[in-house]
């Protein structure tokens, strides 16, 4: 099976929920760093622990960020805060949510 990717910028891609299994794909892939935008349980019980794609990223050599926000709402500073990310994070980067639209919102409005 490939990663649902969807390009956002040449260094930068989201995908909706990603399993601790999928990290080698995205080492292998290329990336160089992880965030996670998923609140862990946000989804109920099946949803994957941050603390375990945390652990698989590390595994496969990727860096990993926990920056969990509301699906429907982002504050000012959440948004600074991915700002930052992407700018500290080794490129390229993955971020991944429910279904990739929270990830992308972040990062247009980090760009404005």
């Amino acid at each position: 099976m490939s990663l649902p990717l969807q390009p956002i910028t040449a260094d930068f891609c989201v995908a909706p929920q990603l399993r601790p299994a999928d990290m080698n794909k995205v080492a292998a892939a290329g990336f160089k760093s992880v965030i996670n935008n998923r609140p862990d349980f946000e989804g109920g019980p099946e949803q994957p622990r941050s603390a375990d794609v945390e652990a698989a990223c590390q595994a496969a050599g990727l860096e990993y960020r926990h920056l969990p926000v509301s699906g429907a709402f982002q504050s000012p500073e959440q948004i600074a805060a991915f700002g930052e990310l992407l700018r500290s994070l080794p490129h390229p980067v993955l971020a991944f949510c429910r279904s990739g639209a929270r990830s992308t919102r972040l990062h247009q409005a980090s760009q404005a």
